[in-house]
């Protein structure tokens, strides 16, 4: 391998990689079949080195891209390189092998030049449905990873280019939409071909013992880059605590999230998680390449965004997980709600530095985002003889399955507002528009707007949250509600207020209404209406502080004085 110091060459092909795996990232993203992924986003890329080790990775979902990192790794221990041949497809989703929860399916592609794997491309995909209990396979209350869905170790798909049929067809029988989810992996495929190419295209170009050198050269500044911020952070240790609402099964019992950063002044950081609640019986436990995923992105959060992102970052984190924990579960332990813990795990990482560098750091974002998986049958078509429906019950209609993502309101810093109804801390998925939910199920999306009075006051005001109201046409419809922030808001700083919090309810139509509960099982029939109001993000400075300007916009604007809910 030469290594290379020419720094113009290394923004040339920095840039190329990260053109590359953008690329990559569209193409999947246009060529899915699921709305989850091909309109809210769920979905991430990356390339790796012939090591492992991340060398790009596209804007997209940090979750992801973190956890992608420990599902090469267990694909490498089963699979090493030096038995990888061209054309060889590998795949998996298991958390306790490396994966994040059940429906986030990795897929890694090598490149293989003389005979040699030279690098890898590698995507994550949220699959709509991979079986389990409910559709959508994010059950809230689930006790067991078995009723989460289908669990894939690290396996072959194809050799040699030759898709293995056998475990297509094994993966299609147990799924409910089997087409949905071939579609989404062919699109997977697709846009692993395409990096390759573009990849094998650069070696060309440069020569691969000149690139493998650009890698390493790359790894190692950006390493140096993020050591260098690092070390520029106050050195010292700093607590944060926040609460989880519950697990989805103990609706009363809050799950307490408690980290130490520790900044030793040389450009580590360490997190330790001790005091954190233990493992909990419902699926709110997160493995821990869910926890690096979120202490990754804290890193990146916490110094220079213009740090190039790759393997090198990680290098100087360290992460302690307590055995048997909500951060460290035994299996069969449940998984799938692992999100809202990323994401408030993140939150805690910010939030620890912004109590001593509030100048610098925001106050605390809603670091929530409502999962509604919708499950059902559309009725019966219309045109099927009545004769024969009289002689036999009608077949079942077409099944749907269909999730949407609800976000909440980003907290405020010193200088400007938070931001109405964004993706915070690890995720960046976007709500289902109208148009495409009405498509794919028999419900009927009657509002969605800012939510009033929901972001905290201060001197810079947080984030509104987002309402939504969804009416169900014909019935029933399940749906798996996984909120957060019902119980413990969006604290401010500075001397900011905090952000509403979250509340749902369901509209019988009978005129009954029901509170949801953050985290629950619903069932809806045709002209119930179901309505969710998300979280808003921490204020920031005291509120009398406000300018009389932005205080006559929050009103002209509605964002504020329409009575909070």
């Amino acid at each position: 391998m030469n290594r290379v110091t020419d720094p113009v060459l290394l923004e040339v092909v920095r840039y190329r990689l990260e053109s590359i795996v953008e690329e990559m990232q569209w193409s999947l993203i246009r060529g899915s079949f699921s709305p989850v992924v091909k309109e809210a986003l769920d979905a991430s890329c990356s390339l790796f080195d012939a090591d492992g080790t991340v060398i790009a990775q596209s804007r997209s979902n940090p979750s992801h891209l973190g956890s992608l990192v420990f599902s090469v790794r267990s694909i490498l221990a089963q699979y090493p390189v030096a038995a990888m041949e061209d054309g060889d497809v590998y795949i998996m989703n298991d958390p306790y092998l490396g994966g994040t929860h059940l429906p986030d399916i990795a897929l890694v592609m090598p490149l293989v030049v003389d005979g040699r794997v030279v690098a890898m491309s590698a995507s994550m995909a949220h699959q709509v449905d991979v079986g389990g209990i409910m559709a959508g396979s994010v059950p809230t209350h689930a006790t067991e990873i078995f009723h989460e869905g289908l669990r894939l170790p690290a396996l072959r798909l194809a050799y040699r280019g030759v898709i293995d049929d056998g475990l297509l067809r094994l993966i299609r029988q147990n799924v409910r939409l089997p087409d949905t989810l071939q579609g989404d992996l062919n699109a997977q495929l697709a846009a692993g071909k395409i990096a390759l190419r573009r990849l094998a295209e650069t070696g060309v170009r440069y020569g691969w013992p000149q690139l493998t050198g650009l890698f390493a050269e790359l790894l190692d500044r950006s390493e140096a880059m993020t050591r260098q911020a690092l070390a520029a952070l106050p050195a010292g240790t700093y607590h944060y605590v926040d609460f989880l609402d519950n697990d989805g099964i103990d609706l009363d019992r809050r799950i307490r999230i408690e980290v130490a950063v520790t900044l030793d002044g040389k450009g580590n950081v360490a997190f330790d998680f001790e005091g954190t609640s233990p493992q909990v019986r419902g699926p709110l436990n997160i493995v821990p390449s869910g926890v690096h995923s979120a202490a990754f992105y804290g890193v990146r959060a916490i110094t220079d965004p213009a740090i190039p992102t790759n393997g090198g970052c990680f290098r100087p984190v360290t992460v302690k997980l307590p055995p048997r924990s909500l951060v460290n579960p035994d299996a069969p332990a449940p998984v799938n709600g692992r999100t809202p813990v990323m994401k408030r795990i993140a939150s805690c990482i910010v939030g620890a530095l912004a109590q001593v560098l509030p100048e610098r750091f925001p106050a605390a974002s809603a670091a929530s985002v409502l999962v509604l998986a919708f499950g059902g049958e559309w009725p019966r078509e219309p045109g099927r003889a009545d004769a024969t429906a009289a002689a036999a019950p009608p077949p079942p209609g077409r099944r749907f399955v269909v999730t949407d993502l609800i976000n909440g309101g980003s907290g405020a810093a010193l200088g400007h507002d938070g931001i109405d109804g964004i993706a915070t801390d690890m995720t960046n998925g976007m709500s289902l528009a109208a148009e495409v939910l009405e498509l794919e199920a028999p419900i009927r999306l009657l509002r969605c707007a800012i939510r009033p009075d929901s972001g905290g006051i201060g001197r810079f005001r947080g984030g509104c949250g987002l309402e939504r109201e969804y009416l169900v046409l014909h019935g029933p419809v399940s749906i798996s509600h996984r909120g957060e922030r019902h119980y413990a808001q969006a604290p401010g700083l500075a001397g900011g207020g905090d952000g509403a919090l979250a509340t749902s309810e369901i509209l019988r139509a009978d005129g009954r209404i029901e509170t949801v509960p953050s985290k629950g099982m619903l069932v809806l029939q045709a002209g119930d209406r179901l309505r969710v109001f998300t979280p808003g993000g921490g204020g920031y400075g005291p509120a009398a502080e406000r300018s009389a300007e932005a205080m006559a916009e929050d009103l002209r604007s509605g964002k504020v004085g329409a009575g909070t809910r």
